[in-house]
């Protein structure tokens, strides 16, 4: 069982939801970015997303393509994300961690090489976004004989005939994108994506974590309510590019948590 399994089992135990937060490592620098994510387990957060700064972060909205240009520009690279998740191991051995991003720094690095350090990085799962089912064989099959979970985003236009060939080789949970388009360009809305976490749970037994337009404690514990959890990235990405402090960024986290635990 990884870590992310138990910690879902954990959270349906006692009843509650998950909260999920996004963050790009590095940014606005290695040191700054590593106190948030020291500091997210005490704020409330169940799994941490980790972002892997890439030049070409296609799916991303202006928020999160800045951050990621800021961490790049600080001189963050794959091992330094790497340096970073086994760093926070130090001190938490039970929070999963999920590397987000792209598959082009983990071509280059090395497939082989890459699931060896990201492993023993402490790294948990993977989000690959620019790699579709189709291409299972590249990357998602190895994590798993690694024994990293491999995590795909279903979406409003993943249909009846898509939707078993996204779950097919999933693992951990799935990232239920709850807007069509990049991210923190809209509000979610319950109402909305209720009626999709239904069908999606209809063909799966893994747990359906909502994202995209979640940016209030009010939206959070909505959206989680319908959900298994939900996770946001670009609102508190947002505080980070603002210049806010660590501790300010990490108590509007525990906002946002609050939030999705009281679902």
């Amino acid at each position: 069982m990884s870590r992310i399994d138990a910690k879902f089992a954990a959270l349906k135990a006692s009843g509650r939801k998950a909260f999920v937060s996004y963050i790009m490592a590095g940014d606005p620098d290695y040191e700054t970015s590593l106190e948030i994510v020291r500091g997210l387990p005490a704020a409330g957060v169940d799994v941490i997303e980790l972002g892997l700064p890439f030049t070409d972060p296609m799916a991303d909205g202006p928020t999160i393509q800045l951050a990621g240009q800021r961490a790049l520009e600080a001189g963050q690279t794959l091992i330094k994300t790497l340096a970073l998740a086994r760093t926070f191991r130090e001190d938490d051995q039970e929070t999963p961690i999920v590397l987000m991003g792209y598959y082009n720094p983990i071509y280059s690095h090395g497939v082989e090489r890459f699931l060896a350090d990201a492993k023993a990085a402490g790294i948990d799962g993977l989000i690959v976004v620019d790699l579709p089912p189709e291409e299972d064989a590249e990357l998602c099959i190895p994590a798993q004989k690694a024994g990293l979970n491999f995590i795909r985003l279903a979406t409003p236009t993943t249909d009846e005939k898509r939707l078993p060939k996204v779950l097919q080789n999933t693992s951990g949970f799935v990232y239920y994108v709850s807007i069509t388009g990049i991210t923190g360009a809209a509000n979610a809305v319950a109402t909305d994506v209720g009626p999709e976490v239904a069908r999606i749970k209809s063909s799966t037994e893994l747990p359906v974590i909502v994202g995209f337009g979640i940016k209030t404690p009010e939206s959070s514990r909505e959206i989680a309510s319908i959900a298994d959890g939900a996770v946001v990235g670009s609102a508190i990405v947002e505080r980070i590019g603002m210049g806010e402090s660590p501790d300010e960024v990490l108590a509007f986290v525990k906002g946002l948590a609050d939030g999705a635990h009281s679902a």
